[in-house]
């Protein structure tokens, strides 16, 4: 009978995943009638699913993170995604607005509708900006000074400068725009990401976080954990400085057989415990941490080399220079790591709300673009002079924009209404803007974007139909735009 069971299982495309659920179950020994029946319930439902399942592709199991097929055919196969903690002013950067200089220390129009902040109904006087603007590239987009280097590669960027968040604060911000919604809980985009598609490289993390500093972004974890999902899917937080990995290296007179049956042993224990608590996706996830780290200590060590990088690359991303240096090494070991199959890396820069200028905001934003504009540019022209561009979507933004009213006399107050985000690469056609707002800067008036759909455009770079591709909760198929959503299919061409 048992033979026969492996004989049916075999045939199934889940076989893996199926058949090590059956000998778990054949390995258990006296168990009790509560045991056996739940046991049975998921272990032998199982099997009767991989059936019914013939042809068609498996999704991801606990603690699995192997490569999978996409839904269809999607140019990228990696995601950057470099954060601006605290909401960029898309006023100062990428979307210029005369009108607001023209008409500063003015009320904002009532043509204009009043907007809700988190200091109440915003009545303050238009801040003049006092950046200088020029048109780049042979789309001629228009980029401000506080981003020269990023402007000279416009033609590779599809600006969006209609996006909308539900947000009016820092950590519903963050989290929505990393998870979708601004309630905490949810799975974030890399996690899905890494749940659908899965690692290249087993020996690396599927979904990596890249830090600028030791604070964490409002939420801390959780904005790039699992949420519902197995917790293998969450992302690995790697430290700022030259060793991002921690406890890497095997300690000094530790053999590598000694290692080895430490490890040995302690994955002994886990899995006993987790054989007695088989829900726990926790535990699951800390035996596959476990497992990965050891399978890192021959793999990540020359992938977190940037000594090895030549010092024309080097100076490139801005290593050179201690205001670019932290977020310059950031982006050259992204290209690293997407290089290696990195499946989705996440870049915070000012981790901790630093971009939040409700004050002295020329202080502010001339500090952290400064130190972002020479990496940013050096990571799209390094991954396009490599041939990686085309397979790897580059995506720049924080959690909402910046108000054309000013804030403390020389600041500028959140704005979720209408902001900008910009893609580059994995299929994306450059050189052009989506979008807009009003002639203020104030509301998104065409092509409205929100962050459901910048998520759906995301996963439908990488070839997944952000309808398709869900997790079972409680008889829920959840999905990582919450239903909502749709592909800004311009950004294609």
């Amino acid at each position: 009978m048992i033979d026969l069971i492996r004989q049916q299982i075999s045939k199934s495309p889940s076989s893996g995943v199926v058949m090590r659920e059956f000998d778990f179950l054949h390995r258990l020994t006296a168990p009790s009638r509560r045991d056996f029946l739940r046991h049975a319930g998921g272990g032998f439902g199982a099997i009767a699913l991989a059936g019914m399942m013939a042809g068609e592709q498996p999704r991801a199991a606990a603690g699995e993170v192997t490569a999978r097929r996409p839904h269809f055919f999607g140019k990228a196969r990696s995601v950057i995604f470099l954060f601006m903690d605290g909401g960029p002013s898309h006023l100062d950067t990428f979307d210029p607005k005369p009108l607001v200089n023209e008409m500063a220390g003015k009320p904002l129009p009532k043509s204009i509708k009043r907007v809700i902040t988190p200091m109440g109904v915003s009545e303050n006087p238009l801040l003049a900006s006092k950046r200088t603007w020029k048109n780049y590239g042979e789309c001629g987009m228009p980029v401000s000074d506080w981003y020269a280097h990023v402007g000279e590669c416009a033609d590779d960027l599809c600006v969006i400068r209609s996006c909308t968040s539900d947000a009016l604060n820092h950590v519903g911000g963050v989290c929505q725009m990393n998870t979708g919604s601004i309630l905490a809980g949810r799975p974030s985009l890399g996690a899905w990401v890494n749940y659908g598609l899965g690692s290249e490289n087993q020996n690396l993390p599927g979904f990596v976080v890249l830090m600028d500093s030791d604070r964490e972004p409002p939420g801390g974890n959780r904005v790039w954990g699992s949420g519902f999902m197995p917790a293998t899917h969450q992302g690995t937080k790697f430290l700022p400085g030259k060793r991002p990995i921690l406890y890497l290296d095997t300690p000094e007179g530790i053999s590598d057989q000694r290692q080895l049956s430490k490890l040995g042993f302690i994955d002994k224990l886990n899995r006993e415990h987790l054989a007695l608590r088989p829900q726990d996706t926790e535990l699951e996830a800390r035996i596959a941490s476990y497992e990965l780290a050891y399978r890192m200590q021959s793999q990540a060590p020359e992938a977190v080399d940037l000594a090895s990088e030549t010092q024309q690359t080097q100076d490139a991303y801005g290593m050179n220079d201690k205001r670019t240096q932290a977020f310059g090494q950031n982006c050259l070991l992204a290209r690293r790591l997407v290089e290696r199959g990195v499946r989705f890396v996440q870049l915070y820069s000012g981790s901790g709300s630093k971009w939040d200028a409700h004050s002295k905001i020329e202080e502010n934003h001339s500090l952290h673009c400064g130190e972002t504009d020479k990496p940013i540019a050096g990571l799209l022209k390094d991954l396009k002079q490599r041939g990686l561009l085309d397979e790897t979507l580059v995506v720049w933004g924080g959690e909402f924009g910046r108000t054309p009213m000013s804030e403390k006399g020389d600041g500028r107050d959140h704005n979720p209404y209408g902001f900008t985000m910009w893609l580059a690469g994995g299929g994306v056609q450059g050189g052009q803007i989506l979008g807009s707002t009003d002639e203020f800067g104030m509301h998104a008036v065409e092509g409205k974007t929100h962050i459901h759909s910048l998520h759906a455009t995301i996963l439908a770079a990488l070839g997944v139909d952000h309808t398709e591709l869900t997790y079972r909760l409680q008889g829920r198929s959840e999905r990582a735009t919450v239903n909502e959503g749709e592909v800004v299919s311009r950004a294609f061409g």
